[in-house]
């Protein structure tokens, strides 16, 4: 088990896994922060209304989810950013 790179607790997979179901395509694998430390926000996406997550560190809810922002960016080369115009609040 790896340390949460937040709080430094063994990161349970099961457990975020779980939390990371509204995701698209997205696992334990792809985070180094526990379920305590993960924070998931449902319905927030802009593209497909689906979960985000909020990176560490940050208050503001983002408008893209992880395979949204990546499609993006396979889609026109070039990296959106987490939020599609000025700070959504």
């Amino acid at each position: 088990m790896k340390p949460c790179t937040s709080c430094q607790a063994a990161i349970d997979e099961y457990v975020l896994d779980k939390q990371l179901e509204p995701l698209r395509e997205l696992t334990a694998d792809d985070f180094n922060v526990c379920a305590d430390c993960a924070t998931i926000v449902a319905d927030a996406c802009v593209v497909c209304g689906g979960a985000v997550y909020v990176p560490r560190g940050g208050g503001v809810t983002p408008d893209y989810c992880p395979a949204c922002r990546a499609d993006l960016i396979d889609r026109t080369g070039r990296d959106p950013g987490w939020y599609g115009g000025p700070v959504s609040s």
